[in-house]
């Protein structure tokens, strides 16, 4: 398939651009991000590409970095994000916003993109979360906040069956910056008393 393109950009009409290849102009839809940082008309660009094909149509998805184009790849893959919701969502914020808000599970800031509701917002968290950190490594250096911790061990106790009144009192107990596996652990030997 199509994975690179480089010629003349000729035409920006966004999200439109088309690319001048030996003679043959590809339409290329790229977000809004990537549109401002193109070069001026008549000049060389070098776009990652994505190709989609379906049965009445065939498009051409461009990116300024492997990054942004891995992420989309990423994105599309979640039940009910096509190609135009993964542009939309990388028009409004960029792959390493995505990864944070991923990571700190921050659906303001998806819910704020246009076309991105609560629900969509928590299906891309719930199906991104920890698969973004090969993509976009800025967003795996910074280690989980203790209350995210904290919220990983009430979940995964939860879904064993404890109550909530169960685990106020032996979260209580619980060091605040222990990690998420040594949390569950010691929640559960407390629980067992």
């Amino acid at each position: 398939m199509i994975g690179r393109i480089r010629g003349k950009l000729i035409e920006k009409s966004p999200p439109l651009i088309c690319v001048d290849v030996n003679g043959i102009g590809y339409d290329v839809h790229v977000p809004m991000n990537d549109l401002y940082d193109l070069p001026a008309l008549g000049e060389e660009v070098t776009l990652y590409t994505h190709f989609v094909v379906r049965e009445d149509v065939q498009q051409l998805y461009g990116f300024l970095n492997d990054t942004e184009r891995q992420t989309f790849r990423t994105l599309i893959k979640i039940t009910g994000i096509g190609p135009r919701t993964g542009l939309a969502i990388l028009s409004g914020i960029s792959a390493e916003q995505l990864a944070s808000a991923v990571e700190e599970e921050d659906l303001n800031l998806l819910c704020k993109i246009p076309g991105i509701g609560k629900k969509t917002a928590e299906r891309i968290i719930l199906e991104l979360r920890g698969k973004l950190g090969a993509i976009v490594p800025a967003a795996t250096s910074a280690s989980p906040s203790p209350a995210m911790q904290r919220q990983d061990i009430t979940n995964a106790l939860m879904a064993l069956g404890y109550s909530e009144r169960e685990l106020q009192r032996v979260l209580k107990e619980l060091d605040p910056a222990i990690d998420v596996t040594e949390g569950i652990k010691q929640a559960l030997k407390l629980l067992s008393k």
